[in-house]
C-alpha cells in the first residue's frame, strides 16, 4: 500500500510538472508501465502597464504627472505670460478651469504715457504728460469656439496718476475762450486721477499657439476709469494780462490772479475726463505648463 501511494503521489507531481512542458509522463509501477497524457495549462498574467512619456505635456507636465489634481489645479499655474500695452508693462498668471476657461490674476504699470503721444488738448491748451501706473487686474479669458479667438472681462484696480504741463501757444494760455498772458501766470502745471476705484474692462482677442508650451497674445478692448479730478498750480503771483488785441502783451484785469487761471484750467481738465474709458490695446507671450 506505501508503495502504491508513494507511486500516486510521484505520479501526480510529475503530471503537475509536465504539464507546463506538455509533454507525455512515463511512470513505471511495479513491472507495469503507465503513460499519462498531460494537458497544457494555459496561465495568464495581468500586465501592468508602464511609464509612456507623454509629448503633448512637456517636460514640466510629465515631472510634475500626467494629470491635473485638484492639487495641482490650485497652487500650480497653468500658464505665465509676459504683456506690454496702454495700461503698462506687466505680467499674468493663469488657472485652466476647463478647456476653454482661464482665470487670469496680473498686474501693469509704468510710465506709458508715450503710448498715447505724450500730450494732449483740454480745449485749446495742450499739456505734455507723464504717468504712473499701477494696474493690478483678476479676470477671466474665454475661447468660445475652442480656437485662437477669446473674449475677456474682468476688475482692474487701478492705481494711476498722470502729472501735466501746459504748453503755451503764442505767448498766451487760451482758456475758455480768453488768452491769459503766459508770463504773467507762468508755468500751469498739475495732476489728474480717475476717480473709480474698481474699473471693469471687456477685451477680445487672439491666442495662437507656437508650439506645445509657447503660445502669442494680442487684445483690445476698454475699461471703465470713470471721471476725472484734476489739480492745477500756476508758478506766479500778481496781476495778469489778457490779450485784448488793443495793447501790446494784454491788458491788466484787475483782481485777476495766476490762481484763478490755474482753477479755470482745472475745471477744463476735469470737462475733459482723459481717458475716462481707457482703450486697453495689449500683445504678450506666454508660456503653458
Amino acid at each position: 500500500m506505501k508503495l502504491i501511494k508513494l507511486t500516486a503521489i510521484s505520479a501526480a507531481v510529475l503530471a503537475s510538472s509536465a504539464a507546463l512542458a506538455a509533454e507525455p509522463v512515463i511512470v513505471v509501477d511495479g513491472n507495469e508501465a503507465v503513460v499519462y497524457e498531460a494537458e497544457p495549462v494555459a496561465v495568464a498574467y495581468q500586465a501592468q502597464p508602464g511609464y509612456a512619456y507623454d509629448a503633448d505635456a512637456g517636460v514640466v507636465g510629465n515631472t510634475l504627472g500626467g494629470t491635473k489634481g485638484f492639487f495641482k489645479q490650485v497652487v500650480n499655474p497653468a500658464s505665465v505670460s509676459a504683456e506690454v500695452g496702454t495700461l503698462g508693462y506687466g505680467a499674468n498668471i493663469g488657472w485652466s478651469l476647463n478647456e476653454k476657461t482661464e482665470l487670469q490674476a496680473g498686474w501693469a504699470g509704468g510710465d506709458v504715457a508715450d503710448l498715447f503721444g505724450g500730450d494732449f488738448d483740454a480745449n485749446d491748451v495742450n499739456y505734455d504728460v507723464d504717468s504712473d501706473f499701477s494696474n493690478p487686474y483678476l479676470g477671466v479669458q474665454l475661447r468660445p469656439t475652442g480656437n485662437w479667438f477669446t473674449m475677456g472681462a474682468g476688475i482692474i484696480v487701478p492705481d494711476n496718476s498722470f502729472d501735466v504741463t501746459a504748453n503755451p501757444n503764442g505767448g498766451v494760455y487760451k482758456v475758455n475762450g480768453v488768452k491769459y498772458n503766459a508770463d504773467d501766470v507762468g508755468v500751469l502745471k498739475g495732476s489728474m486721477d480717475h476717480r473709480n476705484k474698481l474699473a471693469p474692462y471687456a477685451t477680445i482677442g487672439f491666442r495662437p499657439n507656437i508650439t506645445n508650451n509657447f503660445g502669442l497674445f494680442g487684445e483690445i478692448g476698454a475699461a471703465y476709469m470713470g471721471q476725472t479730478d484734476a489739480n492745477v498750480t500756476a508758478s506766479k503771483s500778481g496781476p495778469v494780462r489778457v490779450e485784448d488785441g488793443i495793447n501790446p502783451g494784454g491788458t491788466v484785469v484787475p483782481g485777476l490772479t495766476p490762481g484763478q487761471v490755474a482753477n479755470l484750467a482745472k475745471n477744463e481738465l476735469e470737462d475733459k475726463d482723459w481717458l475716462e474709458w481707457m482703450p486697453i490695446v495689449k500683445v504678450g507671450a506666454t508660456y503653458r505648463f
